[in-house]
């Protein structure tokens, strides 16, 4: 009887073990995947932040972003330039000035 018992017991605890084994890294996993959209979530909220100051109201145009002289601006609240578009517009290489008539 004993024997039958030994056999059953060490016929289930590898599956035992393998079973909180996984719920254990399922659990690390989660806890890792929450921890990286925070800080994905804390980024792209101060990319917001730093482009809501880089935004100018043009009448006739709406909000535009960026540096509106530039001539590769995209004219859009949503995007800075075609060549750089989330940015900086100060120091960028692609820089190209055009004149409004």
């Amino acid at each position: 009887m004993i024997e039958i018992i030994l056999v059953i017991t060490l016929g289930l605890l590898p599956p035992l073990l393998s079973l909180w084994l996984l719920q254990r890294a399922e659990i690390r996993a989660q806890n890792r995947l929450r921890v990286a959209m925070a800080a994905v979530e804390r980024r792209s909220l101060q990319n917001l932040r730093r482009a809501s100051s880089d935004q100018r109201y043009v009448e006739g145009m709406g909000l535009l972003t960026g540096d509106i002289t530039c001539r590769f601006n995209a004219r859009s609240a949503h995007l800075r330039c075609a060549v750089n578009p989330l940015g900086p517009c100060q120091d960028c290489r692609y820089y190209e000035s055009i004149e409004f008539s």
